[in-house]
C-alpha cells in the first residue's frame, strides 16, 4: 500500500482527501437537517418581529397574516405619536377591515392627510397618517372607543353630533347621523349604501355599521374609560383551557403532521396538521378565533394574546419551542411538564417538555394567553 501511495502524485492524493471531506460534511449536514426538520417546517413566512409590548395582555387582533406583518410598525408610530400600546391590536383589526393589509395605503389614511384617496403610496407612510389620525380622532372622541372607531369612517363630524345628541356612540345616532349626510350629498351620485340594511333608511353615507365590522376582528373587552382590555372570561389559562385540551385530546391517534397541513376542511376532515393548525383548531372548538384557517402559522399565534411567564403556567396556555427556528413549534400546555401538540412522528399527541427531553431542552420560555 505504502508503494501505491508512492506513485500517486501528491495533487492527486490532496484532491481526494478534499473530495472525501467535503462528502462527509454534507452527510453531517444532511443527518441534522433530517433530525431537526421531522419535528418541524410549521411556517413558509418570514419571521415576524414581535416588539415588547405590542398591546400582549390587553386583548387579541384575529387578522390575516398580511396585517399581523404590520404590527411592528403600528408599535412604531404609536410609540412616535404618544398613543398607548394597548390600542394596537384595535388598529389592526381597523387596518383588516379597511384593507386587510393590502395594498400600499393598508389604513387608507391618504383623506385624513390630504383630503382624497389615493395621495399615499407607501405602506410604512400610511401607518403613520393612520395612528397619528387615529389619536387625534380618539382624543376628540374622549377616549369614547366606538366613537372613534365609526368617526374613523364617518369624519370627526360625526363626534360633533353625537356631543349635541346625548355624548356617546349608539348605533342609532351612527344611522340618523348617515341620514342626514348623505342628503347633502345624494345629487352627486357618488354615494350608495354599502349594505342592505342601510336601504330602508337611506342611511347611505359611509358604512353605518363600521364599528362592529372592526371590533368582529377584535377579542377582548372595552373598559369604561375606553382602553381596550383582556377578555373578561379569564382567557384560555381559565376554564376554557381544560376545555380546549379537552377538544384537542379527541385527535390523539386519529392524525398524523402534514408540513401546511390543517389549512383546508379537507385535510381536517382527514386528519392532516402541522402544529399551528392544530392549536388553532383546538381553540375554535371552544368559540376562540385566534386566526385564519389558511393563514395560522407559529409566527401570527406567537403575536396574540397575553404574555405569561413560565412560572405562572396554567393549563389552555400555548407554549413555544424553538427547533428548525426560534418558535419553530408550538402547542397547548397541559401541565406537569407536559403539553398537547402535533409532532412529527406522533401526530397530535401529548408530550414531554421536562428538563432533559427534546423538548424540554427547546422550550423558549414564550407563553401566550388566549
Amino acid at each position: 500500500m505504502h508503494i501505491v501511495l508512492q506513485l500517486i502524485p501528491k495533487k492527486y492524493l490532496i484532491g481526494g482527501t478534499l473530495i472525501l471531506l467535503g462528502l462527509s460534511g454534507l452527510l453531517i449536514m444532511s443527518t441534522i437537517v433530517a433530525i431537526t426538520g421531522e419535528f418541524e417546517s410549521d411556517s413558509q413566512q418570514s419571521e415576524v418581529t414581535e416588539i415588547e409590548g405590542g398591546g400582549i395582555g390587553v386583548g387579541t387582533a384575529n387578522v390575516s397574516p398580511q396585517v399581523m406583518k404590520y404590527q411592528p410598525l403600528l408599535e412604531k408610530y404609536a410609540q412616535k405619536h404618544g398613543l398607548d400600546a394597548s390600542y394596537v391590536p384595535i388598529m389592526m383589526a381597523l387596518m383588516m377591515q379597511e384593507s386587510g393589509g393590502r395594498g400600499n395605503d393598508p389604513m387608507q389614511s391618504s383623506e385624513s392627510k390630504c383630503g382624497r384617496v389615493g395621495c399615499i403610496q407607501n405602506p410604512e407612510a400610511s401607518i403613520d397618517q393612520g395612528v397619528k389620525h387615529f389619536k387625534g380622532v380618539l382624543e376628540k372622541a374622549h377616549y369614547d372607543l366606538e366613537l372613534c372607531l365609526q368617526s374613523y369612517n364617518f369624519g370627526p363630524g360625526f363626534i360633533i353630533f353625537v356631543n349635541k345628541n346625548g355624548g356617546h356612540y349608539t348605533k342609532e345616532l351612527a344611522i340618523k347621523f348617515s341620514q342626514i349626510q348623505y342628503q347633502k350629498v345624494k345629487h352627486t351620485g357618488n354615494y350608495h349604501c354599502l349594505r342592505p340594511e342601510a336601504v330602508p333608511y337611506q342611511a347611505c353615507y359611509g358604512d353605518i355599521a363600521y364599528k362592529d365590522a372592526v371590533l368582529k376582528y377584535y377579542t377582548g373587552t372595552i373598559t369604561a374609560d375606553g382602553k381596550p382590555a383582556a377578555p373578561a372570561s379569564g382567557g384560555s389559562g381559565g376554564k376554557s383551557g381544560v376545555k380546549v385540551i379537552d377538544a384537542g385530546k379527541t385527535l390523539i391517534g386519529k392524525t398524523r403532521y402534514v408540513f401546511g397541513g390543517g389549512r383546508s376542511q379537507s385535510d381536517i376532515n382527514a386528519g392532516r396538521f402541522d402544529c399551528s393548525s392544530f392549536v388553532r383548531w383546538a381553540f375554535e372548538q371552544v368559540g376562540m378565533n385566534v386566526g385564519p384557517m389558511s393563514g395560522v402559522t407559529t409566527d401570527t399565534l406567537k403575536t396574540q394574546g397575553q404574555a405569561i411567564n413560565p412560572k405562572d403556567m396554567k393549563p389552555g396556555d400555548v407554549v413555544f419551542f424553538d427547533t428548525y427556528k426560534i418558535d419553530g413549534h408550538v402547542g397547548i400546555y397541559v401541565g406537569n411538564n407536559q403539553f398537547l401538540g402535533c409532532q412529527g412522528k406522533t401526530g397530535v399527541a401529548i408530550a414531554s417538555m421536562a428538563k432533559g427531553t427534546y423538548f424540554g431542552e427547546r422550550f423558549n420560555g414564550r407563553v401566550k394567553r388566549f
